[in-house]
């Protein structure tokens, strides 16, 4: 029987739900909790829409047996990630990336006779965070020193990846952003749009990762700095597990974990060493 709310709309019920986070899960490692079906149900009504089926049922059987269920898996994904950022998001842990991450690396570097910095942005999003930690590198003078930098971002959805090679954003997503770098990395497109400057975006490169998948972070190796910030929330304590090992392989030795001020590796892994830098705490591999 289809269950409709006030407005219409198609209901998910209990027992469907169980069934598409499983689906979900498999595919992503994220972790929809009892207390947030109303959430994947709000985002899965649009894919229902789009494909024209009348109940979350539907969906569920096209997902499990329609011949076309591969290519839906990504439009999925696409629905249920969460996509707010913003360049110079939280400052302070910006701050311990400059201030104290960045220094450590280049002195390990130069002991090591090497004059490359890698650094990966892990679940991107639209490429406000990757673009932002180029900025800031440039910022400190490396390429004029003879360093080689490169930024990787990486994220489990296409469409905000799309939207990260463009390179295009409007004044809400700059509001964090110091005058400075406006000036210096950004070019007005008019209206509302700005695009980030070529000698900004020839540094980064994107890739779409799955961060529990082990064939695909297999393909970044020998980072220097991992950003992976407010992802694990997202995780159950296995997809935790799987994501943080796979970034822990991404490092090189003795190279550094940020995550989210909301997020710890306590009780998650004790192969990281927890590092006190500019009130905060990163996680150096060891």
């Amino acid at each position: 029987m289809l269950t409709l709310g006030l407005d219409s709309k198609p209901k998910l019920s209990r027992e469907t739900f169980e069934l598409l986070r499983d689906i979900v899960y498999s595919k992503s490692g994220v972790y929809f909790g009892d207390n947030k079906r109303y959430l994947l149900e709000t985002r899965l009504l649009r894919r229902l829409d789009e494909k024209n089926l009348k109940t979350f049922e539907d969906y569920y059987y096209f997902l499990s047996y329609d011949a076309d269920r591969d290519r839906e898996y990504q439009h999925l994904i696409n629905s249920i990630v969460t996509n707010e950022t913003s360049f110079f998001r939280d400052p302070v842990q910006l701050d311990v990336f400059k201030k104290g991450i960045v220094p450590r690396v280049l002195e390990e570097k130069i002991k090591n006779g090497s004059k490359t910095i890698r650094v990966w942005s892990a679940a991107c999003s639209t490429g406000e965070e990757p673009y932002t930690l180029a900025m800031m590198l440039l910022e400190e003078g490396l390429p004029q020193k003879g360093w080689t930098i490169e930024v990787i971002g990486t994220d489990i959805s296409d469409n905000v990846l799309r939207a990260a090679l463009s390179a295009k954003y409007d004044r809400y997503t700059l509001r964090n952003t110091p005058e400075v770098y406006l000036r210096k990395y950004f070019q007005f497109s008019g209206g509302e749009t700005f695009t980030v400057s070529p000698k900004v975006t020839e540094l980064v490169k994107f890739k779409k990762i799955n961060l529990i998948d082990a064939f695909e972070t297999k393909m970044i190796r020998g980072v220097d700095i991992i950003l992976c910030r407010n992802v694990l929330i997202y995780f159950n304590d296995t997809s935790k597990k799987k994501a943080v090992s796979h970034l822990y392989d991404s490092l090189v030795k003795s190279g550094f974990l940020l995550v989210g001020f909301s997020e710890s590796l306590h009780s998650i892994t004790r192969v990281f060493r927890p590092v006190s830098m500019e009130r905060s705490v990163v996680y150096q591999k060891m």
